[in-house]
């Protein structure tokens, strides 16, 4: 039985294995090898790390847990867990099974993309979730938010740091913004397009211009698109996570613990911004309280 077991092999549950490795548990980290980021050319904001390629990055932290005889790394799908007395147990896609104390859930999520031509050719390249992570790359060059209402105001406004050329495309609609909203962007420069969106072009390496379907289009160097809904890890419906809805993240508590006992979950599926830094500190954090819990139970 392992002291632990981590699902997801993102920064979240290749810190948390680390700490836990240098804590001496017993460590089974799972990884499907499906990235979120498996796109994205670069990790941007991780100091000492910057600008680094994902794959390059999660290549050094295996190297590293390598060094620890107690963590074990299998690039394998979990495809169940659930409670197991005290405990967990989970089920890989090989048929083996296999128990833990605690479980950490690191999978982050399935990120949705809105089904715009080009959109899916230039995901990671062209077309972003979050400004902080690809807006400096891209600064003082024609932007475009896309998104509708308060959240695609804000994802506008927010570009302005980076650049003074930023259209909000609302596509095929009004953009159910107040009047507050219009009038910040219009104080801020910020044009509204409402025409609906026919496609993203580029030279197949990065977009240059957002065509609409009346014809007209707008040159742009990226787009950024609100958050849209993102798909979480059957994993945690299984587990009887809380669960934000609207968000599709998991509202942790403190050291990242989930109304279920003993279980945890780090990274991008919690509740926090979605930096790798912060995931990782995510991973620490939950590592830090398991370790603790576990210290606790067998010292009485």
């Amino acid at each position: 039985m392992h002291d632990v077991i981590i699902v997801g092999g993102g920064p979240a549950g290749l810190n948390a294995a680390l700490i836990l490795g240098r804590a001496r548990r017993r460590v089974l980290i799972c990884d499907a090898d499906r990235p979120r980021n498996a796109g994205t050319p670069a990790t941007w904001g991780l100091f000492t790390r910057d600008g680094t390629p994902p794959a390059e990055l999660r290549a050094r932290a295996r190297a590293d847990l390598a060094r620890y005889d107690t963590v074990e790394h299998r690039t394998i799908e979990v495809v169940e867990a659930l409670r197991d007395g005290d405990g967990f147990a989970i089920a890989l896609a090989d048929g083996r099974r296999e128990r833990a104390r605690r479980l950490i859930l690191a999978t982050g999520l399935s990120q949705d993309i809105p089904e715009i031509e080009g959109f899916a050719t230039y995901w990671g390249t062209g077309v972003h979730s979050c400004p902080y992570c690809d807006g400096y790359e891209v600064r003082d060059r024609p932007l475009i938010a896309y998104g509708r209402g308060h959240g695609g105001c804000g994802v506008a406004l927010e570009l302005s740091g980076w650049s003074q050329d930023v259209t909000l495309c609302t596509d095929g609609t009004d953009g159910d913004l107040s009047d507050k909203d219009r009038d910040r962007l219009a104080r801020n420069r910020i044009r509204v397009v409402t025409t609906p969106v026919a496609r993203l072009e580029g030279n197949g390496d990065r977009p240059s211009r957002l065509s609409f379907r009346d014809g007209s289009d707008i040159p742009c160097a990226a787009v950024f698109v609100m958050p849209f809904a993102c798909s979480p890890s059957p994993l945690v419906t299984q587990l009887g996570c809380d669960l934000d809805e609207a968000r599709g993240v998991v509202p942790t508590g403190d050291y990242e613990k989930t109304n279920v006992p003993g279980l945890y979950v780090a990274g991008d599926a919690s509740r926090r911004v979605q930096f790798a830094v912060v995931a990782a500190a995510e991973g620490a954090m939950a590592a830090f309280a398991i370790n603790t819990e576990i210290l606790a139970e067998t010292t009485r």
